[in-house]
């Protein structure tokens, strides 16, 4: 098995599900998960939790030159997403123009296709936020 592969798998409940944690010592939420609350430390008690996938585009930028796999979906936008749990993120801004996309526009997770490997290879899915309708 791949290190690629064993990578995606581990990652799927995050990716699929929008699944971090919280510190339920002081309310604070966390995505990707922690294992500790930087702010209560030794105090801390971390579960699981899962965002509702609500939030707004705190600030954005168009990629119009794309790594590598990504090339048949340039121009887009890449914005980093507060939650209305508080947790930010990034995720690519999807079903709308780019040049559209702006700071304090509401979003909501959808569930897209990432990449694909190869034409015979896994394809991965994830999280992409569009437009909240």
């Amino acid at each position: 098995m791949s290190e690629g592969l064993a990578l995606h798998w581990r990652l799927i409940q995050p990716r699929y599900n929008l699944v971090g944690t919280v510190c339920t010592n002081c309310d604070k939420k966390f995505f990707p998960p922690r294992n500790i609350c930087p702010d209560c430390r030794r105090k801390s008690k971390i579960e699981g939790f899962r965002f509702s996938g609500k939030g707004k585009v705190y600030t954005c930028t168009v990629v119009r030159a794309a790594p590598t796999g990504f090339d048949m979906q340039k121009p887009y936008c890449i914005a980093i997403i507060e939650l209305v749990e508080g947790a930010m993120l990034t995720s690519q801004v999807v079903g709308i123009d780019p040049e559209l996309v702006e700071p304090g526009m509401e979003v909501e997770m959808t569930f897209r296709r990432i990449i694909a490997d190869d034409e015979s290879g896994i394809i991965r899915y994830g999280y992409k936020f569009r437009p909240k309708s």
